[in-house]
C-alpha cells in the first residue's frame, strides 16, 4: 500500500510504499487478544509474599508438654492458628504468571495492529524527527504540526489522544524530550510490540521504521 510521507512541519514531501505483509492484513481479534494477555502476564511482577510456618521466626520449642496441662496440645507457637504464626493460604513469591506465546503469533498480532492503525488513518510517516535541543517544547511543536494529519485528533494535551513515536534508531535527545509528556512516548522499531501499538491511539513513524520492523522479524520479501 502507498501512503503519504511528511516532514516534521506537517507538509507532504512525497509517497512511500508499505509492505502488505505488515500493513495490509485483516484484524483477527482473538489472536490479538491472546497475544496481549500473554504479554501482560509476562510483564507482571510477583510482589505479594506471605510467610508460612516454616519461614516465620521462632517457634522451635514446644510451648508446653504434650499431656497433663489441661490445655490443647501444640507443637509450635508459629502455627497458623496462633497470633504471629505463619499464613496458611497467602500469596507467595513462587507464583508464576508466565505464558508462552508462539513467535509467529506475536509477529502476526503486531502486523495486524499496525494494519488496523494504517486503515483507520491513525498512522503518519515522517521522513525524520530532529531536534536542535532535547527540549519537550520542541517535541510538542512537532506533535502539534502533525496532529492535523491524524483522524479525529482533538488535543495534544490529553491521554485520550495519546501518541507513540516509533524511530528506527536510538536517539537520546528524543528520549529526553518525550520523557516529560504524559500523553506521548517513544520506542525503537525493533522493540515495538502489539501491546505498545494498542496502548496508544496514534502512531508516528519515521520512514525507515517499516523496513526495520520487517528486518527485526526476518521476513522474506
Amino acid at each position: 500500500m502507498q501512503v503519504n510521507l511528511y516532514n516534521q512541519s506537517g507538509e507532504a514531501t512525497g509517497k512511500i510504499e508499505l509492505s502488505d505483509k505488515v500493513f495490509g492484513l485483516t484484524m483477527n481479534p482473538d489472536l490479538v487478544h491472546q497475544v496481549i494477555e500473554a504479554q501482560r502476564a509476562n510483564a507482571r511482577q510477583v510482589l505479594a509474599h506471605t510467610k508460612d510456618r516454616s519461614e516465620v521466626r521462632g517457634g522451635g520449642k514446644k510451648p508446653w508438654r504434650q499431656k497433663g496441662t489441661g490445655r490443647a496440645r501444640h507443637g509450635s507457637i508459629r502455627s497458623p492458628i496462633w497470633k504471629g504464626g505463619g499464613v496458611t493460604f497467602g500469596p507467595t513469591k513462587e507464583r508464576n504468571f508466565k505464558k508462552d506465546i508462539n513467535k509467529k503469533m506475536k509477529q502476526r498480532a503486531l502486523f495486524m495492529t499496525l494494519s488496523s492503525k494504517a486503515k483507520d488513518n491513525q498512522l503518519v510517516l515522517l521522513d525524520d524527527i530532529k531536534l536542535n535541543q532535547p527540549k519537550t517544547k520542541e517535541v510538542v511543536g512537532v506533535l502539534h504540526n502533525v496532529s492535523k494529519l491524524f483522524n479525529n485528533y482533538k488535543s495534544t494535551k490529553t491521554k485520550k489522544d495519546s501518541i507513540l513515536a516509533v524511530v528506527d534508531s536510538k536517539d537520546r535527545n528524543l528520549e529526553k524530550a518525550f520523557s516529560n509528556l504524559p500523553f506521548a512516548s517513544i520506542v525503537e522499531a525493533r522493540n515495538l510490540n502489539a501491546l505498545d501499538v494498542l496502548k496508544y491511539k496514534y502512531l508516528l513513524m519515521t520512514k525507515n521504521c517499516p523496513v526495520a520492523i520487517e528486518i527485526s522479524f526476518k521476513l522474506n520479501k
